[in-house]
């Protein structure tokens, strides 16, 4: 990957303490996985910014790279990749999520 995708990457994921890459926008996600996501950080009233990667290919591709991860989407908390959808599913189940959230917020 090179510096000034690697940096236009940083960038997203510092610009808010919690970030997702995701497939469409958090009024009308474009797939399933991204669609969970947006409504697990809706149902916990949790402010969040979004980069939808249909909208740039560079960065649908690098952020796979970057994060050594495969799929969109992807969750960044305080700059910490925290991962996909199944993970944040699992996190949202067992309570993990809001605390780590609650946490990343109040920092």
């Amino acid at each position: 990957m090179d510096s000034l995708l690697k940096q236009r990457i940083d960038a997203l994921i510092m610009s808010s303490p919690v970030f997702v890459f995701m497939k469409g926008t958090k009024i009308m996600p474009q797939c399933g996985f991204s669609n969970n996501v947006i409504q697990i950080f809706n149902a916990l009233n949790i402010p969040f910014e979004t980069f939808d990667v249909l909208s740039d290919m560079e960065i649908r591709q690098g952020i796979k790279d970057y994060s050594e991860w495969p799929t969109i989407p992807q969750v960044y908390v305080n700059g910490e990749f925290i991962g996909g959808s199944d993970i944040i599913i699992e996190m949202y189940h067992s309570g993990e999520l809001r605390d780590k959230l609650t946490s990343a917020l109040a920092s």
